[in-house]
C-alpha cells in the first residue's frame, strides 16, 4: 500500500515545493542500521541565533545515538538517552554535567522514524539548527548520507502492558499494539485558538510516512507566546516567513503546509522524545495535550521497565 501524499486537496493544504524524498517501504529490517557515509545540516539555533553545523556520522553496532559537543576541549559525549535528559522551555535537551544539547527532538525523530540506530552527531554549539521548524533537513541528510544495515540484531522496547502519565487534563499513555507496530494517536485542543481548534491524527511510524506526512510539519506558537519569547531575548532573528506564529485569523505572514500541521508536529515532537528510551518501539500510544515534560515522564517509565524487567518490556 503506498501511503498517502501530504496534499490531499491542493486549495486547502498549500505546501511548498520542497518535501523530503519518501523512503521505498515503511518496512525495517531486523538487523541495527547506521549511515552510509557523513551528512551535514546547517543553520542557527531557534533560541540563540547562533549559526551552528552538526554533522551526521557513520557509528558502530550497538553504539547508539550519541552528541558530541566539539566545541568543548576535551570534546563531549552526550549519549541520547532519558538518563541525559533535563527539563528546558518549549525544547528537548540533554546534559552531561554542565554541557548541554538542545532542541534535539527533531534530529531524534528523523533518526527513530528512518530507522537509524547507530549514528554521532558531531556539534559546534549547544543548539541544534532550527531549519523551518520542521524535520526536513534531517530527513533529506539521512538520505543524502544512505542506510547501511549492520550484522547486529535490532532492540526492540514492547509495550506489553499498559503505561500512563497524566498532568492536569494533559495525559500521555502507552499499551501494546496487536501486529507488534509503532503506532501515535495525538489529540490537540486549542479551542481557545479557533485559528487552530482541535486536531487529531493517528500514524503508524515508518520511513515513508514519516518523510512525507510528519517531517514537513513545522513547529508553532501564539502571536502573545512569540512577542514573550522575544521579549526574553529569545528567538530574536525568527520571522513569521520561518515558524509557523499564529494570530485571530491563522498564521502571520504564512501559510500551512497542511490543515491539521499543527497536530502532526505534535506527532513529530513525541516520536523524538519517545526515541530517548534507546531502542526501537512497539506499541501503541495516544496522547491529549502533551508536551515535552510529559512525553519524557512516560520515556522515563519505558525505559525503567526495559531495564528492570526486559523479559516483560522489550525483545
Amino acid at each position: 500500500m503506498v501511503s498517502p501524499q501530504p496534499i490531499a486537496d491542493p486549495n486547502a493544504n498549500r505546501m511548498r515545493p520542497r518535501v523530503a524524498t519518501a523512503a521505498p517501504t515503511d518496512a525495517l529490517p531486523d538487523q541495527q542500521q547506521t549511515l552510509r557515509r557523513a551528512a551535514r545540516v546547517t543553520g542557527r539555533g531557534y533560541y540563540t541565533g547562533d549559526e551552528v553545523t552538526v554533522e551526521l556520522r557513520p557509528a558502530p553496532a550497538g553504539s547508539g545515538i550519541v552528541f558530541v559537543r566539539e566545541d568543548c576541549r576535551p570534546h563531549v559525549r552526550i549519549p541520547a538517552r532519558i538518563d541525559y535528559r533535563v527539563d528546558d522551555m518549549r525544547r528537548t535537551s540533554l546534559a552531561r554535567g554542565n554541557i548541554r544539547v538542545e532542541m534535539i527532538e527533531h534530529a531524534m525523530a528523523s533518526l527513530a522514524a528512518l530507522g537509524i540506530d547507530n549514528c554521532e552527531l558531531a556539534i559546534d554549539r549547544p543548539e541544534l539548527p532550527a531549519g523551518d521548524g520542521s524535520a526536513l533537513d534531517f530527513v533529506e541528510a539521512i538520505h543524502s548520507a544512505g542506510v547501511h544495515r549492520q550484522r547486529a540484531r535490532a532492540e526492540t522496547c514492547v509495550i506489553r502492558e499498559p503505561i500512563r502519565v497524566e498532568h492536569g487534563d494533559a495525559w500521555l499513555e502507552a499499551a501494546p499494539h496487536p501486529q507488534g507496530r509503532w503506532e501515535l494517536h495525538y489529540q490537540l485542543d486549542y479551542s481557545q485558538t479557533p485559528a487552530i481548534g482541535s486536531q487529531s491524527l493517528s500514524v503508524v511510524v515508518g520511513p515513508r510516512r514519516f518523510a512525507c506526512e510528519i517531517a514537513p510539519a513545522r513547529s508553532f506558537l501564539l502571536e502573545q507566546e512569540a512577542q514573550w519569547l522575544r521579549s526574553q531575548g529569545l528567538g530574536r532573528h525568527v520571522t513569521p516567513q520561518e515558524i509557523l506564529v499564529f494570530g485571530q485569523d491563522g498564521p502571520i505572514d504564512n501559510e500551512l503546509r497542511f490543515d491539521d500541521e499543527c497536530v502532526r508536529h505534535k506527532l513529530l515532537d513525541l516520536i523524538g522524545d519517545l526515541s530517548l528510551c534507546g531502542r526501537r518501539l512497539s506499541g501503541r500510544f495516544r496522547a491529549a495535550r502533551s508536551g515535552h515534560q510529559l512525553n519524557g515522564a512516560l520515556t522515563v517509565q519505558i525505559a525503567q521497565c526495559c531495564r528492570e524487567m526486559p523479559q516483560r518490556c522489550s525483545a
